[in-house]
């Protein structure tokens, strides 16, 4: 762990923690009942992190230094991410009385980041003329799992 690569991670992560939390506040008006905000970060991270990861590997078709990738999906996607912000609307939910709600945020949450991922990785893989893997080093798979 190089100092160059920890200031590529904190940039990102401060640029990733910033555009969430303006996300956040343009989605007010229309986050009432659920928190629209935070479930549309999620998918976008996610598919970030599914098409980002994958078009860019090694043996990929645009291939990108490893600062780079860091930078994007750690840095980036893991300050943009809001998984325990997810988690803190659905316990006020829940501690609200608004089973249903909570139910509804966590399905979302969950079925569509996953499928964002997806999405984003079958793209990026169709690009490279085929499937790989997400991350190729274990520290970008390490990196997001607190985060998504």
């Amino acid at each position: 762990m190089s100092f160059t690569t920890c200031l590529y991670v904190t940039i990102g992560g401060a640029l990733g923690s910033l555009a969430r939390y303006a996300l956040s506040v343009w989605a007010l008006p229309v986050s009432r009942d659920l928190p629209w905000g935070t479930i549309g970060i999620n998918i976008a991270g996610s598919f970030v992190i599914g098409f980002f990861g994958t078009l860019t590997l090694a043996q990929g078709r645009f291939p990108v230094a490893e600062n780079l990738r860091l930078f994007v999906m750690i840095g980036i996607c893991g300050g943009f991410t809001t998984f325990s912000s997810f988690s803190l609307q659905t316990l006020e939910l829940i501690r609200g009385g608004a089973m249903l709600r909570a139910g509804v945020n966590i399905v979302l949450s969950v079925v569509l980041c996953v499928a964002a991922v997806a999405l984003g990785h079958f793209m990026a893989a169709q690009l490279n003329g085929h499937a790989a893997p997400v991350a190729q080093l274990p520290i970008e798979e390490e990196a997001d799992v607190a985060d998504v």
